[in-house]
């Protein structure tokens, strides 16, 4: 005998579903608990529920006095903080790869030298990953790492370990420098990200050291549809 699921799914999943259509579109104010209810034939308790587990699961957020409203569950990255995407990418609930396109020793040039630090014609290693999110790009890293501080950086296995967490097990992150704005996609970004030439990006340029060392330069583009970026500051009150 098929049992029926419990009502506040049976609201669930209409809400999913509306949402998922674009019928519900991100900030879209969905029905209050009491129409929900009135239209499911339950109490608003099981209403409140069905709307209380998507809030907790990221599809909806609440203001208080005011009503419920789809958020925007883009994928999101804390500006402040160095973390693993491919820990972001599965703490969603989704599945994470890798695509390695070049892994190499290099000559720094005259932008990459003053980026990293060296005189030009110093040695660097040179790394670019698309990261993907369920099969879809979401950042193109672009990497330089010091090899004195990293030696076996271009010998790691990048399926396993993602640079930062290879970077972060050889010398811990004591400082950090972001630079980030909006730029168009180039023919680069384009081809591995998967977008027409033009499209909106978000670009961070990150320059990252331990101690007083420079380790590693790297610039992250990201598709400005499918991925945001967050910041948040503590401060001291009264």
């Amino acid at each position: 005998m098929n049992r029926q699921p419990p009502r506040y799914q049976v609201i669930k999943q209409y809400l999913l579903e509306q949402i998922q259509r674009g019928d519900f579109p991100v900030d879209h104010q969905i029905p209050p608990e009491e129409t929900l209810a009135t239209t499911f034939g339950v109490s608003r308790m099981t209403a409140n529920k069905a709307i209380r587990d998507l809030v907790q699961e990221g599809y909806l957020w609440r203001q208080s006095g005011i009503g419920t409203f789809v958020a925007d569950r883009r994928s999101e990255s804390p500006l402040v903080e160095i973390n693993n995407i491919a820990d972001e990418v599965r703490g969603r609930g989704h599945a994470y790869a890798n695509r390695v396109i070049v892994r190499e020793a290099v000559v720094a040039d005259d932008e990459i030298a003053m980026r990293m630090g060296v005189k030009v014609g110093s040695q660097l290693f040179h790394s670019r990953l698309v990261h993907l999110e369920d099969g879809m790009p979401i950042q193109l890293e672009i990497r330089y790492v010091n090899p004195r501080w990293v030696p076996g950086y271009l010998d790691a296995d990048f399926e396993r370990q993602t640079p930062n967490e290879i970077l972060v097990a050889a010398c811990p992150i004591s400082d950090m420098e972001h630079i980030v704005e909006a730029v168009p996609a180039d023919a680069l970004a384009s081809r591995f990200l998967e977008l027409e030439v033009g499209t909106p990006c978000l670009s961070v340029r990150r320059r990252t050291w331990s101690k007083d060392r420079l380790i590693s330069y790297a610039h992250l583009l990201h598709p400005g549809d499918r991925y945001k970026l967050r910041s948040m500051a503590h401060t001291g009150g009264r």
